[in-house]
């Protein structure tokens, strides 16, 4: 009877962890992207592409696609370095095709700050007026402006994650999940990988590029919610349903600004899903469910 009652408490516990994080938003879901009041109209021009939000530029091919509004034109081509060595060749025009177009060309039209530079953004986030008052985050700063960030010098890209065609995904090994790779799309179908779709799940986004499964910046980022993820509990997570809070535009719960456990694992989490040799499951620690 003991051990029943245990049982339950601890299950209660860990629902109460999970009911902890779901949430509702504190403030319009594009959050930072509203670009200060001039909202979806400052990405995508929905008259007259670059010319519609002031570009005396004329892009052709891939912008009447996308309605793309920012000038990709100094871009177009460069070749940048990442950490680890990872070098990206940018597509040399909007219509290339390729996965590092819609997931990290454009991302980069707004977010370079060396090359282009005529984008409006201003080099910090929302989140740094929202929650400096309450100590989140100190009194600095936090750059958004890659390639002119991290004191290493404009153009310097290697303070900054690998994403592009050659920041590839894959399975087996010391270092990476037991899952399988077919064409470049991941299934999590191993014993830890599996696993550990239960204790958090897989909502990165990766892309397809000649059958590897490769990084972009929208495969951590959803560029259209910033303060807010939707769960359900299925093949892609075993949490609780339902809304949960996260920061910085990331695709999965990450680190809710009410959560005050120290204890919590939620941020480690969001990095496991590619980095599988540093997660609980692969180091005997199945059971480890993810705390908020």
């Amino acid at each position: 009877m003991k051990n029943k009652l245990m049982l339950a408490l601890v299950v209660l516990c860990l629902g109460t962890f999970a009911l902890a994080q779901i949430g509702v938003p504190s403030g319009d879901v594009l959050g930072a992207h509203l670009n200060y009041g001039r909202g979806c109209a400052a990405c995508h021009s929905p008259h007259s592409g670059q010319a519609g939000n002031g570009s005396t530029v004329t892009q052709t091919g891939g912008a009447n696609s996308y309605l793309w509004g920012q000038d990709t034109t100094s871009l177009l081509g460069k070749t940048i370095t990442f950490s680890g060595s990872t070098v990206e060749v940018l597509p040399a025009s909007l219509a290339a095709g390729t996965p590092d177009v819609s997931g990290l060309l454009m991302c980069l039209s707004c977010h370079d700050g060396n090359y282009a530079t005529g984008a409006m953004m201003k080099n910090t986030i929302y989140e740094q007026a929202a929650v400096t008052a309450s100590g989140k985050y100190g009194t600095g700063t936090i750059p958004t402006l890659m390639g002119n960030e991290g004191g290493l010098g404009v153009g310097n890209y290697l303070a900054n994650h690998p994403v592009g065609l050659n920041a590839t995904v894959s399975c087996g090994g010391s270092h990476n999940w037991d899952c399988t790779e077919t064409n470049g799309s991941i299934s999590m179908n191993g014993p830890n990988s599996s696993q550990f779709v239960k204790n958090y799940g897989f909502f990165v986004s990766l892309s397809a590029y000649n059958n590897t499964a490769v990084v972009t910046c929208t495969s951590c980022h959803n560029q259209h919610l910033m303060n807010i993820v939707s769960v359900t509990n299925g093949a892609k997570s075993g949490l609780a349903s339902g809304f949960y809070q996260t920061m910085f535009f990331i695709r999965a719960p990450y680190n809710g600004v009410n959560s005050t456990n120290v204890a919590s694992n939620q941020n480690a989490q969001f990095c496991r899903q590619c980095h599988g040799g540093e997660a609980n499951e692969s180091n005997g620690g199945a059971a480890i469910p993810t705390t908020f």
